[in-house]
C-alpha cells in the first residue's frame, strides 16, 4: 500500500508535527469534539498514531501502517491492521466512525464511505475531519505537496465533493464545523470553532446513517 509507506518510514516526523503545532492540533480536537457523540462506541478509520482517537475517547482504530499502530496501541487504542475500503469488522458494530486527516490518502472514497456505513449501526454517525482543498492551507498543501513525503501521493478533496459522496453512500443530516483561520505554524492561540464551512481550512462533517 504505497500511500501508507511514508507513515511507516517517517513516524517520528509525523508525531513531531503535533508537538510543534500545538495550537492547530488543539483547534482540530475542539472542532471534532463538537461532532463526536459522547459515550459512543467508536472506531477511527486511519487511526495512525492515535493522536485523535485518544482525546476523542475512540476505543478502536484501524490503519495499514504497523509503525503507527504501535504508537496508537501505546495510547490505549484497540488497534487492528486493515484498510478503509475493506474494514475488518462486522456490520452494525459501531455508534460512530471517525476519519481524521486521512480521507486524502484512501484509494477509493466512495467505497470507504460505503464501508463506514456498513459498520455503523442505524442512527450512527460518521465524522470526517480534513483540510479543505479549496481553503488557504489546502491550496498551499496542494501547491507544495511534492516536497512533503506525506502529501506527495495525497488527493485533496473539497467539502462539496465529500458531501456528494456521502449522499451517494446514503448518509443524511449533515452538520459542519470549521477552524484554523490562519497558517498553522503562525498560530499564537487556539482558533475558535465556528459552524459551517468555507472560511476555516480545517473542516469537520458529521453525517448520519438513517435509522433510529
Amino acid at each position: 500500500m504505497p500511500k501508507s509507506a511514508p507513515f511507516e518510514e517517517h513516524t517520528d516526523r509525523y508525531e513531531q508535527w503535533f508537538d510543534e503545532h500545538t495550537e492547530a492540533y488543539r483547534a482540530e480536537i475542539d472542532a471534532l469534539s463538537r461532532l463526536v457523540p459522547a459515550d459512543a462506541f467508536g472506531l477511527e478509520i486511519g487511526v495512525g498514531s492515535g493522536r485523535f482517537a485518544e482525546p476523542l475517547e475512540i476505543e478502536t482504530g484501524v490503519d495499514p501502517a504497523v509503525e503507527m499502530l504501535e504508537y496508537a496501541d501505546d495510547r490505549g487504542i484497540d488497534v487492528v491492521r486493515g484498510v478503509a475500503e475493506a474494514l475488518p469488522f462486522r456490520t452494525d458494530r459501531f455508534d460512530v466512525a471517525v476519519i481524521v486527516t486521512t480521507i486524502c490518502f484512501v484509494d477509493d472514497v466512495p467505497t470507504t464511505f460505503a464501508e463506514a456505513r456498513r459498520v455503523l449501526r442505524p442512527g450512527g454517525s460518521l465524522v470526517i475531519g480534513y483540510i479543505d482543498r479549496e481553503s488557504p492551507v489546502g491550496q498551499q498543501y496542494q501547491e507544495y505537496k511534492d516536497e512533503n513525503p506525506f502529501y506527495r501521493d495525497a488527493t485533496f478533496v473539497s467539502t462539496d465533493e465529500l458531501v456528494d459522496d456521502l449522499e451517494d453512500a446514503g448518509f443524511v443530516d449533515f452538520e459542519f464545523v470549521q477552524t484554523i483561520f490562519e497558517w498553522p505554524g503562525e498560530m499564537d492561540d487556539v482558533d475558535p470553532v465556528r459552524d459551517g464551512y468555507g472560511e476555516g481550512s480545517f473542516v469537520g462533517i458529521e453525517a448520519v446513517v438513517p435509522g433510529e
